[in-house]
C-alpha cells in the first residue's frame, strides 16, 4: 500500500464516493483506480479547505495541487492537477538549448513573453521555470497573479551576479484580475507573472502592463501562435478596439511560444512553435508590423526564425 504523493501521477479525480483514480503513465490518456493509505487525510484536507471558487489551489503535505470542483449528476467531482514539488529548470524541460539562451537573455529587456498551448500541454511550468531562471540569473523582484496559484514560485532567490531576487504570490479573488494588476504595477517589479488568461480584465492589464517597461510572462490557452494572438486580443477588446489592442500587442511583445506535449509518460517532450518580435522598440520589424495590421500570418517569418536559432545566427539584425 501506497500513500498518495508516492504514486507517480499527474492528474488526480475524487468523486462523491470518495472514489481516486490518477492518470496513468503507462498509456496516453487512461485512468486507473488507487487505494491510498492517506485517502481520508488527504480528502480532510480537500474538503477543509476555504475557497470562493470552484478554481482554487491546495498543498497537501508540501506539494501544490490545481483543484477544479464541479457538481454533476450524481454529486460533486474534483479534478486535481499535481504540480512539482520545485520548479524545474529550464535548462532540464527538453527544449532547444538556443532556445533557451535567446528566452533567457530577453531578462532585461520590456514587454510580454506570452506562452500558449492546450490544457495539461506544460506551459504554466515552462513559462514558471523561465521566471526563474532570471531571478537566479538577475535577482529583482517578481509578483505574480494567479487563479489559482500552481508552482512553488514564492521566496527568495540568490542570483548568481551576487544580488538577491524575491517573488510574491497573489491569488486572484472573484474574478478581479484589475486589482492585483494595479497593485503590481505600484509595486515597481522587475517581472510580472500572470496566469492563464481568460477575461477580459486580465488581457487589458496584461497589455498595459507589457508597455510599462515590466518583462510579462502569461499563458493563454491556444492551440497555434496565431490563435494565441488572436485570443489575448479578443479578450482585451471588450474592453477597447480591437484595433487599439493589436496596435499595444504590436507595441509590447517580445515572443510567443506554442507548446506541446508529444510521447507517453515520462517521455513526453516539448514541440514548439515560436515568434520572436525585436525588443528593440526603435528598430524596424516586421512581426510587430504584422500584428497591427491584425492579419496574422506568421508562417515565413517563424521558419526564418527558427533556422537561424539552429544555426546560431542572430535573430535580428544588428
Amino acid at each position: 500500500m501506497k500513500k498518495l504523493l508516492q504514486y507517480n501521477f499527474s492528474d488526480l479525480y475524487i468523486n462523491a464516493d470518495k472514489e481516486f483514480y490518477i492518470s496513468d503513465e503507462c498509456y496516453k490518456n487512461s485512468l486507473k483506480k488507487v487505494e491510498p493509505t492517506d485517502k481520508e487525510e488527504f480528502c480532510h484536507e480537500l474538503f477543509s479547505t476555504i475557497h470562493q471558487d470552484s478554481s482554487y489551489s491546495l498543498i497537501y503535505k508540501g506539494t501544490y495541487f490545481r483543484v477544479e470542483s464541479s457538481i454533476t449528476v450524481s454529486g460533486e467531482l474534483w479534478c486535481l492537477r499535481r504540480m512539482p514539488d520545485k520548479v524545474p529548470s529550464i535548462y532540464d524541460l527538453g527544449f532547444n538549448h538556443r532556445l533557451v539562451q535567446y528566452l533567457v537573455s530577453l531578462f532585461d529587456k520590456s514587454g510580454l513573453i506570452l506562452w500558449s498551448g492546450a490544457t495539461g500541454q506544460g506551459k504554466t511550468t515552462s513559462i514558471a521555470s523561465l521566471l526563474v531562471e532570471y531571478l537566479n540569473v538577475n535577482g529583482g523582484f517578481a509578483y505574480t497573479i494567479e487563479d489559482p496559484a500552481e508552482m512553488p514560485l514564492e521566496g527568495e532567490y540568490k542570483a548568481i551576479n551576487g544580488s538577491v531576487g524575491f517573488c510574491r504570490q497573489i491569488e486572484v479573488k472573484n474574478d478581479d484580475w484589475k486589482s492585483p494588476l494595479k497593485s503590481a504595477l505600484r509595486s515597481h517589479p522587475r517581472y510580472i507573472f500572470i496566469g492563464e488568461i481568460r477575461t477580459p480584465d486580465a488581457a487589458q492589464e496584461c497589455l498595459r502592463a507589457a508597455i510599462s517597461g515590466h518583462v510579462v510572462l502569461a499563458t493563454i490557452h491556444a492551440g497555434t501562435l496565431t490563435d494565441a494572438i488572436n485570443s489575448i486580443v479578443k479578450y482585451a477588446s471588450f474592453s477597447m478596439s480591437e484595433t487599439s489592442a493589436y496596435d499595444i500587442l504590436s507595441r509590447g511583445l517580445l515572443a510567443v511560444i506554442n507548446q506541446e506535449l508529444v510521447g507517453v509518460g515520462k517521455e513526453r517532450h516539448p514541440s514548439v512553435e515560436v515568434v520572436f518580435a525585436n525588443p528593440e522598440l526603435n528598430k524596424a520589424d516586421t512581426v510587430r508590423s504584422i500584428i497591427r495590421s491584425g492579419t496574422i500570418n506568421l508562417a515565413t517569418i517563424v521558419e526564418r526564425q527558427s533556422i537561424k536559432l539552429s544555426l546560431s545566427q542572430p535573430i535580428f539584425d544588428e
